[in-house]
């Protein structure tokens, strides 16, 4: 029988079925040798003779993140605050270069907007709703009704500024959340530091990293080609420079930098790409 690992403490886990079961489940010694399961993946099951449920394959996965350390992600839910903290533009957009380049779909959840939106700050966040990707406004004392509906049936694993209200997002959409959270903390507290858990909570009819988003916004691993990639918005345009090696830079017949020049590409995204693409070159450079 096919299930989905939800979550991990220490060696034991938690696999949920099709029809909606959550079962206690143990590894076959065949399956750690193979691979080490993580919370999100598809896994075939049995049932021994003594009742107990044993992980008998891991299926392959679609994609794979290290922190939170969970598979088969669909989508990176982005948090950012219009302030306390302030809305960065540059975060948002390297984390997507990030996101995209791991084979996930990009959100992006903007909070606090009760406490007045600066008028730059309108500016950015209307020029990403104006882009390809999804964005929600949130208050601190109401919900948009869109969430719940983009949770549905999906893995979400959720990124951001620290104190940008992602936890609080999910107490509203879930109060049992929180007092689950609070629960595993005084667990891990008392004395058991060597315990490893990992899980994915059911809100909203889809399941939710409670770990939050990447450690850090390391590139070390991205390519020039994976970078210009990642960037949605310049998708139309990359086969269209005079040089096929063109990195949109400072070379002429940059097809990229003409549709920044005429609008088509948001002169702010192209900013933040220039200042990602240096990163990637000094990385290069420093260990040459």
């Amino acid at each position: 029988m096919q299930a989905k690992i939800i979550k991990i403490v220490s060696k034991d886990y938690t696999v949920l079925t099709a029809d909606g079961r959550q079962l206690p489940a143990l590894t076959a010694g065949k399956v750690r040798l193979q691979t080490t399961p993580v919370t999100g993946d598809e896994v075939e099951i049995r049932q021994a003779e003594d009742g107990r449920w044993v992980i008998e394959e891991v299926l392959p996965r679609r994609n794979q993140l290290v922190r939170p350390a969970v598979a088969n992600v669909d989508q990176a839910l982005i948090v950012m605050s219009v302030r306390e903290p302030d809305f960065s533009s540059l975060l948002v957009d390297r984390l997507c270069f990030l996101i995209r380049d791991a084979g996930i779909e990009p959100l992006l959840c903007v909070t606090k907007t009760d406490l007045g939106i600066p008028a730059d700050v309108e500016a950015q966040i209307e020029e990403y709703e104006q882009g390809p990707m999804k964005v929600i406004r949130s208050a601190q004392d109401s919900l948009d009704p869109r969430l719940s509906g983009i949770l549905q049936d999906k893995i979400t694993v959720l990124t951001g500024q620290s104190g940008a209200g992602k936890s609080s997002l999910l107490n509203k959409l879930d109060p049992s959340f929180h007092l689950a959270t609070q629960e595993i903390s005084r667990a891990l507290g008392r004395g058991r530091h060597t315990t490893r858990h990992n899980e994915l909570h059911q809100i909203a009819g889809g399941l939710v990293a409670d770990t939050p988003g990447f450690s850090s916004l390391s590139f070390q691993h991205m390519s020039l080609r994976d970078l210009e990639q990642a960037v949605i918005e310049f998708r139309p345009y990359l086969n269209q420079c005079r040089f096929h090696d063109c990195v949109h830079m400072e070379e002429p017949g940059c097809a990229v930098k003409q549709a920044v020049a005429e609008g088509r590409i948001p002169r702010t995204r192209y900013e933040n790409y220039r200042s990602t693409v240096k990163l990637i070159q000094n990385r290069k450079e420093r260990y040459q």
